[in-house]
C-alpha cells in the first residue's frame, strides 16, 4: 500500500476553506503517479514504451471535508489486473486515522501510438502488490443520462486543462462539472465515467439535469458524444 502524507492547501479550498471535490480527486490521483513512479515505471517509463493509464470510472465517497491546514494522508493499492483492466483502491484518512473519503477507480491500459487499449504486460502488473479491495459498496462504472439534461453554455479547452497525456485530466472534468452545483450543494459522493479524451482546442457543450439530491453533467462534444459524464449525489446528513 502506497501513503501520500499531504496538506490541505489555501489554493485547495473553497469560500468555507473546505477542500473542493476536484482537490481530493488531484490527491487521489497524484497518490497513484507517486507510486508508478516509486516501483520504477511511471510517466517516463510509460511514454518511452507508448503506453498509457487511463481512468476508465471513478466512484468516491467523501464521510468528511478536510479544512485548509489541516494534515492528510492518502493510502491506494490496487487489487485486481484483468486483461487491459486495472482496478485500484484509495482512502484519506485525517491525523486520527479516521477516513474521511475513499474511493474505487477502474484504469485502461492504453497503446498510446494506435489509441486502443492492450493487455498490461507482466513487467509492468508485477510491480505492483496486489492487496484485498476496500470494504464499499461498488456502483456500476456506467453512468445513465436523464431526459430532463439542459444545454449550457461552451467550454473551450485550453492548455491548463491538459495534462502529460496531451489531454483534459480527469479531475478537469470535475472541476467543470463543479460549476453547475447548486448553492449549498454538498457532496458526499461522486461517480465519473470517461468515454473519449477532449484535446487542446477542443469545444465542450455541458449538459446538466438537477434533482433534489442529484446532479448529473455530460461533458460533450459537437455531435453530442460525451467526452466525460459526471455525477454528484448530496450528502443529506
Amino acid at each position: 500500500m502506497y501513503r501520500l502524507d499531504s496538506i490541505v492547501r489555501y489554493s485547495e479550498v473553497d469560500t468555507g476553506r473546505n477542500m473542493r471535490v476536484s482537490a481530493i480527486l488531484d490527491l487521489l490521483q497524484d497518490s497513484c503517479i507517486f507510486q508508478s513512479e516509486e516501483v520504477g515505471v511511471g510517466v517516463d517509463y510509460l511514454k518511452e514504451n507508448h503506453r498509457a493509464w487511463v481512468l476508465s470510472s471513478w466512484q468516491v465517497v467523501i464521510k468528511r471535508y478536510p479544512k485548509m491546514g489541516e494534515k492528510l494522508t492518502a493510502f491506494t493499492w490496487p487489487y485486481n489486473f484483468k486483461s487491459f483492466m486495472g482496478y485500484r483502491n484509495f482512502k484519506i484518512e485525517d491525523e486520527k486515522g479516521e477516513v474521511i473519503a475513499y474511493a474505487n477507480s477502474i484504469w485502461v491500459f492504453l497503446d498510446t501510438q494506435k489509441g486502443r487499449p492492450v493487455k498490461a504486460a507482466e513487467d509492468v502488473i508485477s510491480r505492483y502488490p496486489l492487496e484485498p479491495a476496500f470494504e464499499m459498496t461498488c456502483a456500476d462504472r456506467k453512468l445513465q443520462l436523464r431526459e430532463d439534461m439542459q444545454e449550457q453554455e461552451k467550454i473551450r479547452i485550453q492548455r491548463f486543462h491538459i495534462d502529460t497525456n496531451q489531454h483534459v485530466n480527469n479531475s478537469k472534468y470535475v472541476m467543470m462539472a463543479e460549476e453547475y452545483l447548486p448553492e449549498g450543494f454538498k457532496v458526499g459522493e461522486l461517480r465519473a465515467e470517461y468515454k473519449k479524451a477532449a484535446v487542446l482546442m477542443d469545444t465542450i457543450y455541458p449538459k446538466v439535469a438537477i434533482n433534489e439530491h442529484q446532479v448529473i453533467v455530460s461533458l460533450e462534444n459537437e455531435e453530442g458524444s460525451p467526452y466525460a459524464i459526471v455525477e454528484f449525489l448530496e450528502d443529506t446528513k
